[in-house]
């Protein structure tokens, strides 16, 4: 793996970083397990002091951070900067409210006394992808430097100035050595990572592949993981669903951050009634978004991320075709510099056609006609995978019994909106298994300690 700064709007490489070499990362390692063992110690008030500074920080120097995400990865500059926002949000939520979360609880045995108090794992290695690179270190970070665990992380080879960035942040905070370390590392020596014995925890977000690659390491040395994974996610709309209010989520669903996003509206169900009116207002709202430089805000239709990136995508697209599915509009390149490509329709998609149950990681469309509520949930069930998902319906109880019945970790009724630190995120299925932000991200990696007091004669 190499460590480079790519600018898909223009294909020309900023600039290249070194691997570490296996001196520099026995340290990194060692600086990071002398860390935990004081800031395991240290109050909730002076670990909150450090990653709300972080927060305040982010908030202060969002253009900074932003115009980072979109040299290295093309996220249009708007987006990039409420994925900033929402980072430093997460941060300074973690800082407010982890004591809260992680207070001892009180249980109530038939005789004594008994509690459950957490307590940290101690250093956890942390694997993150390229499509959100601070909001994906955010989720982690904030929770997890809050319960008193320390992480070294490596994050995806492109966007290694947005990691260093990430690492600079926390240390101007006040963080001390150790407490959060940037590792820009092979995947060799990251299987050498999880297998040493100071890492007590791994979590991941990335494709299936890497899931299975490290879930199955960490197995053999029996540690706890937690994994965001791909995903294929249903956006069912219903016949008195509002077009009006709908077909905005539909573009922005498919669309937010290029397409390129786990849990992006993939699959469009719609019923057969207004399956036609619903595909011809998206069609035509596609067709108006603005290509151009991600760095200039009237761009709506920025680049992909990566050169590898479109090549995959467009192959996937022609491997759908030649199985039979039926491609409305788009499926090449744009005829630009830079890596992107067209807005692309497919229906007609057969249960044998690969394009059926692949993850398509950008602006493509997978459309499917159903003649009822039913059918529409059948046909979300019928994937590998079950992150997210979403119904769009008048009917409010309607909706609530459709997400009811959808087999995924969230759904969504008449909005596709998870950016609050409050909501746990994450799947079931090929999707991962483990949850992070809102109360339950912070209880991922903290060992639930029963305490027992009782005044008891032991057995005869």
């Amino acid at each position: 793996m190499t460590y480079q700064s790519v600018n898909p709007n223009t294909g020309k490489t900023v600039k290249s970083f070194e691997h570490l070499n296996s001196a520099a990362l026995e340290k990194s390692l060692a600086t990071a397990e002398s860390c935990f063992q004081t800031w395991k110690h240290t109050s909730y008030a002076e670990r909150a002091a450090i990653v709300a500074k972080a927060a305040a920080l982010m908030h202060a120097h969002v253009d900074d951070y932003a115009k980072l995400a979109t040299l290295e990865m093309g996220k249009r500059i708007d987006e990039a900067r409420g994925e900033v926002k929402f980072s430093a949000d997460i941060l300074a939520y973690y800082a407010k409210n982890a004591e809260a979360f992680l207070a001892p609880t009180k249980l109530h045995p038939k005789v004594g006394e008994a509690h459950m108090e957490s307590s940290p794992f101690g250093v956890l290695f942390c694997v993150e992808p390229w499509n959100f690179p601070f909001y994906q270190l955010a989720r982690v970070a904030g929770p997890q430097l809050m319960a008193g665990n320390v992480l070294v992380v490596k994050h995806a080879g492109c966007v290694p100035q947005c990691a260093l960035a990430f690492e600079k942040l926390l240390l101007d905070a006040g963080a001390p050595a150790g407490a959060y370390t940037n590792l820009l590392i092979s995947h060799e020596q990251a299987n050498g990572v999880v297998d040493d014995p100071r890492i007590k925890g791994v979590a991941l977000t990335g494709s299936v592949a890497a899931g299975r690659s490290i879930a199955a390491r960490a197995g053999q040395n029996l540690k706890k993981t937690s994994m965001e994974l791909g995903g294929s996610d249903a956006f069912i709309v219903l016949e008195d669903a509002d077009l009006e209010k709908t077909i905005p989520w539909a573009v922005w669903g498919r669309m937010y951050n290029g397409g390129q996003a786990c849990c992006a509206a993939k699959r469009f169900i719609v019923l057969d009634s207004i399956a036609d009116k619903f595909l011809e207002k998206f069609t035509s709202a596609l067709s108006g978004l603005k290509v151009g430089d991600p760095m200039i805000e009237a761009t709506t239709h920025g680049p992909l991320s990566s050169e590898a990136a479109l090549l995959q995508l467009l192959k996937q697209v022609d491997s759908a075709v030649a199985h039979g599915a039926k491609l409305v509009v788009g499926g090449k390149r744009i005829d630009r510099p830079g890596s992107f490509m067209q807005t692309t329709i497919l229906t007609d998609i057969a249960p044998d056609n690969p394009a059926f149950r692949d993850e398509f990681f950008g602006p493509v469309v997978s459309f499917f006609r159903v003649k009822d509520e039913d059918e529409a949930i059948a046909l979300a069930n019928d994937s590998d995978f079950g992150l997210g998902g979403s119904v769009f319906t008048k009917n409010l109880a309607r909706g609530k019994r459709v997400a009811s019945r959808v087999d995924t970790g969230m759904m969504f009724i008449n909005n596709i909106d998870w950016s609050d630190a409050e909501l746990p995120f994450g799947g079931i299925k090929a999707s991962g298994y483990g949850r992070e932000l809102g109360n339950m991200g912070i209880q991922e990696f903290v060992n639930k300690k029963l305490v027992r007091t009782a005044h008891l004669d032991a057995p005869a």
